[in-house]
């Protein structure tokens, strides 16, 4: 599983939309979800504007914005009322400001670009990460397996490679 930056770093030619664009997220994440989702939003616009080229250059503010929330919502099964924050897509788009099409639209292009899918452990929130079976498969001998299913040692390797996100702390393979 390869590591995606974490960094909040842009080229300089993006720092003003980035700033623009995380204004906003960071706002719309204190007061509707939580610092988990405006962390990974602004690691999302970070990494976006650092594609060449960035996607962010056209398009309106609040449209990106939009569409990297739900982008990170679809991910983490925002609108599933299980979870924790829980929001419905269209109260999303409508606290943006912004119609379902563009929002819905710019949450697809990002998720195209970014290679995005749901349970995607790199874009999970850390607080579910613990519990997101695909942060948790590595394949040892061409099998693909649950590392919490195997021998101590085994875990240890595959958390040093970076292929796990801890180490189990009550793993249930025999030791």
């Amino acid at each position: 599983m390869a590591k995606r930056s974490k960094s909040e770093l842009v080229p300089s030619t993006m720092q003003a939309k980035f700033a623009e664009i995380t204004v906003i997220t960071d706002d719309f994440c204190q007061e509707h979800l939580n610092e988990e989702y405006a962390e990974l939003s602004r690691q999302l616009t970070a990494a976006l504007c650092r594609k060449r080229p960035s996607p962010l250059v056209t398009g309106k503010a609040s449209s990106w914005a939009c569409g990297i929330v739900h982008a990170l919502g679809m991910v983490n099964f925002l609108s599933d009322p299980a979870q924790t924050p829980y929001m419905t897509m269209s109260e999303l788009y409508k606290l943006f400001g912004v119609s379902a099409s563009s929002g819905g639209s710019k949450s697809k292009q990002v998720r195209e670009i970014m290679n995005m899918h749901q349970l995607d452990p790199e874009w999970c929130l850390p607080s579910n990460l613990e519990k997101n079976p695909l942060a948790w498969l590595i394949s040892v001998n061409g099998y693909i397996i649950d590392a919490r299913q195997v021998p101590r040692e085994i875990q240890e390797e595959a958390f040093r490679r970076g292929l796990i996100p801890s180490l189990p702390a009550n793993s249930m393979a025999v030791r």
